[in-house]
């Protein structure tokens, strides 16, 4: 796949999914392969989802086969920021008192994008609990700024934001 999709916006991936332009497991696999060049210097994912976002990105890719109607993020690779429960996603809000908490519900938030047909490809950095200008905690390192890494990616959603500019 070409590096600039990694720049596409939402709305033309999903308008090059509707048209199979765009095989949706061939484009998980495209941001996973990104995401792990890219992660161990920036610290914007503290948890990715391989297995699950696979599975769901072949049946997403059964239903565009099939003509299915699909809802508006069908096939979108999304992250999901730490402080929403994810179920069968590690879940930290950013602590080390919550590091071994994977839960077995979905946010309303989370459960909404995942009714809408985006795919779930981890849960981003946050600073413990959110409360912090900086992305910065003792779960999984501070969050940096992709253009910049020596700079924070600021907070509370500075993982979100590394992962977002760094495509």
């Amino acid at each position: 796949m070409d590096a600039d999709l990694a720049f596409t916006s939402a709305i033309d991936i999903r308008r090059f999914i509707g048209s199979k332009e765009v095989a949706i497991p061939e484009l998980v696999e495209f941001f996973y392969q990104r995401i792990q060049a890219l992660n161990p210097r920036l610290n914007a994912y503290l948890a990715l989802c391989p297995d699950q976002a696979m599975d769901q990105a072949r049946s997403a890719q059964e239903a565009v086969q099939r003509g299915d109607s699909l809802g508006p993020l069908h096939g979108i690779p999304v992250s999901i920021k730490d402080l929403e429960m994810t179920k069968g996603i590690p879940t930290t809000s950013g602590s080390a008192v919550f590091k071994d908490r994977t839960p077995e519900v979905d946010s309303v938030v989370v459960e909404r994008i995942r009714r809408a047909g985006a795919i779930i490809l981890g849960k981003t950095n946050t600073p413990e609990f959110g409360l912090s200008g900086t992305t910065e905690n003792k779960v999984g390192g501070p969050g940096r700024n992709p253009w910049n890494p020596e700079r924070t990616s600021g907070g509370s959603s500075g993982g979100a934001a590394s992962a977002l500019a760094s495509g």
